[in-house]
């Protein structure tokens, strides 16, 4: 028997609800959707689902994200067309099921033990031969034969004409049939039970609606909130180190619900163990699940792909995240001469700053990293050659990534950082990551790095400030300030002229001193000039207008040549009047580490005057505080999708490796008492199997009398 593609074929009724019914139990209809659900299936694997709206926006620009949004392809497994699909699937199939089992039932129960002789001859597998005993008695001892190969066997007697032998084997093909087309019935009926079905049921018929506010979870109002005996729910619960939470939260299109559980989990401590590159190789969460209903403690330890089971929720280790950890930072300030100061935190919180800060900004603490292990060249270039007047592209490369694409690669622990966002009056925010460590990257000094974005989808560009002897920023902070102190770049400029040139010819003397004076006012930069301009921000950029705007195109590459030389002998001479005051020993300048820290601070304080927010937060200090994140889930289809799926290999097993035999021997009395034996074989399909079986049968029941 045949499986037929068309419908159930209605003799009353309407054309159109005729048309319908054919439609639905048609095998090509079920085939239809079950193409369509794999491709939504793929965009719901492909498209993160239940992101940020503003994710998705930065992703595809604001039209696309809408339409996108209006098809609900960002929640593909809950989105009503989805869902709806699901349910014409489970219908259709079952109407196929329920159309093809009665013919499958009969063609299973059914010899064909009627046929024709003539038709035996027309197989393509058949053999004809001569045997010594009479019909009757060939007839059983060849059934006897087939019963003992597992065949079933059954005899006919035709009166006066001969016997019958009818055979079968290989049934399970057609039982294959309806294992595959019920497991695809199960498993979109589990997945309709594990889905939110059952919660837009609850909403609709209970009056529940999703919560859009704020606030504690605790406070969340009832018609917000199901019950702990919800038949299914899937939710993330986070529960800090030390506290303990009994509500998870279910993500909705329109905002959240509360689902509250049947217990309370404490988490006692939270385990994470990493792998060389910094990925996380381990999260295991020693929890105390307290129970509502009996009080009973309960001892566990979560383990991704170990989860733990309660009164039929299951508990998985999702993730980690950060449970309130305290943090002390010190604000530098980047632009004039404010002084420091510390804040304190914690993450998540956000804290106003006052005046000090340069305007009434809000420092919201974004996250804390203990580990960073990044990319960094072992070597890199060298110091930058400072006096060169174009140093566009140097202060492009030294301001941009803090691994080098060009350098060779090595992985390193940069130790923790912190994530901030400065935030204005105008509710305009940039985000800030910056590493509590120095970090070396082949310049000869170590480098705090000070990362700087505007926006979430770009990656961070970095400020390096320079590590003095101690490993500290103190000493590059206190050559800034000292840079925007006018009288103490006077002082430092006599003596630099001072002691570079013979005290005997005062002329020089000054016009070293007007050139040094010079330099050192362009590269501080003028407050009093346009906000923008390379005047106003000084560094290298103000110094190479300056050249191009007064010095001849032939000249500027002697002339700039010499004003850098004059700039960083003035400058080493002021860091060397900053550590004076600080009473520290002065730096030798031939020494390779000291150089090299003059050259990364002219690059530095260049640097400094384009920084976008007048402080840096650095961090000084930190209480780190873990969370985990559970995924907690009563999931009653699981067991049905389990059970079709395993239904769905035993059918498809069975279509594909089963083939369904048919044999027939018609046994005719000759003329000295035996019998002329003529059998068929036929089979669902075609293989080198079914040659071979059919020679080894003609063997075994016809080979003796050939």
């Amino acid at each position: 028997m045949s499986v037929s593609t068309h419908g159930i074929r209605v003799r009353s009724g309407s054309s159109f609800l005729r048309a319908a019914i054919e439609l639905m139990s048609s095998m090509r209809f079920a085939i239809s959707l079950l193409s369509v659900i794999c491709i939504a299936s793929i965009i719901g694997t492909v498209l993160q689902q239940q992101q940020p709206y503003g994710n998705y926006v930065n992703q595809f620009g604001p039209f696309w994200a809408e339409v996108f949004d209006t098809a609900s392809l960002y929640r593909v497994y809950s989105a009503w067309w989805f869902l709806l699909i699901l349910a014409f699937l489970v219908t259709s199939t079952s109407l196929c099921i329920w159309r093809s089992v009665p013919k499958i039932v009969a063609d299973l129960r059914a010899y064909k033990e009627n046929l024709r002789v003539q038709s035996l001859r027309a197989f393509g597998q058949r053999a004809e031969a001569g045997l010594d005993d009479a019909p009757e008695d060939a007839a059983r001892r060849l059934g006897g034969a087939l019963v003992g190969a597992g065949w079933k066997v059954k005899l006919q007697e035709r009166s006066g004409d001969g016997w019958m032998l009818a055979a079968k084997a290989g049934a399970a093909n057609k039982l294959g049939y309806i294992a595959a087309h019920g497991a695809i019935v199960l498993i979109c009926i589990g997945g309709l039970l594990d889905g939110d079905l059952v919660v837009r049921a609850q909403m609709l018929l209970h009056g529940k609606s999703a919560y859009r506010g704020g606030g504690m979870i605790a406070d969340v109002a009832p018609q917000h909130r199901l019950s702990p005996s919800n038949p299914t729910f899937r939710g993330n619960l986070m529960v800090p180190e030390g506290s303990q939470s009994g509500s998870a939260i279910l993500n909705q299109a329109d905002g959240i619900l509360v689902q509250d559980l049947p217990f309370s989990i404490e988490l006692k401590k939270f385990v994470v163990e990493h792998y060389s590159t910094g990925m996380p190789k381990l999260f295991a969460s020693d929890i105390v699940i307290h129970d509502r209903i009996t009080g009973e403690a309960h001892s566990a330890r979560v383990e991704v792909n170990h989860p733990v089971s309660w009164r039929g929720v299951d508990i998985y280790q999702s993730s980690f995240d950060d449970g309130g950890s305290k943090v002390k930072l010190k604000a530098l300030p980047m632009h004039g001469t404010a002084a420091a100061f510390d804040v304190e935190g914690t993450i998540g919180s956000s804290t106003a700053l006052d005046q000090r800060a340069g305007g009434p900004y809000t420092l919201e603490y974004g996250a804390l990293r203990t580990i960073n292990v990044e990319n960094f060249g072992k070597g890199g270039d060298g110091a930058v050659d400072v006096r060169k007047v174009d140093l566009r592209h140097e202060l492009e490369s030294r301001i941009g990534a803090p691994n080098r694409p060009n350098a060779d690669r090595s992985l390193r622990n940069v130790g923790p950082s912190i994530t901030y966002r400065l935030r204005d009056a105008a509710g305009q925010a940039l985000e800030f990551q910056n590493y509590m460590l120095p970090v070396e990257l082949g310049d000869g000094v170590p480098v705090f790095l000070f990362g700087m974005r505007s926006d979430a989808a770009d990656a961070f560009r970095y400020l390096r400030l320079p590590a003095d002897e101690n490993g500290s920023v103190d000493g590059f902070m206190r050559l800034h300030a000292a840079l925007a102190d006018p009288g103490r770049r006077e002082a430092a400029v006599r003596r630099y002229a001072q002691a570079s040139v013979d005290g005997s010819r005062p002329e020089l003397v000054q016009q070293l001193q007007a050139s040094a004076s010079r330099a050192l006012a362009l590269f501080a930069g003028n407050p009093q000039a346009p906000a923008g301009t390379p005047e106003h921000n000084g560094g290298l950029q103000a110094i190479s207008a300056f050249m191009e705007a007064n010095v001849p195109e032939g000249e500027r590459a002697r002339a700039g040549e010499v004003l850098v030389r004059i700039l960083n002998g003035a400058l080493f001479e002021l860091l060397q009047q900053t550590r004076r005051d600080a009473g520290l020993a002065p730096l030798d300048a031939g020494d390779a580490t000291a150089r090299a820290f003059m050259t990364q601070s002219v690059l530095s304080l260049g640097d400094m005057a384009v920084y976008p927010v007048p402080l840096a937060f650095r961090l000084d200090d930190f209480e780190q505080v873990q969370a985990s994140v559970f995924q907690v889930a009563r999931a009653p289809g699981r067991i049905v999708v389990y059970t079709g799926c395993v239904f769905l290999i035993v059918g498809v097993f069975s279509m594909l490796f089963v083939r369904e035999r048919r044999l027939w021997i018609w046994l005719a009395p000759d003329a000295s008492g035996g019998s002329q034996a003529t059998m068929a074989l036929s089979s669902n399909r075609k293989t080198l199997d079914g040659e071979r079986e059919f020679e080894r049968l003609r063997e075994r029941l016809l080979g003796a009398a050939l």
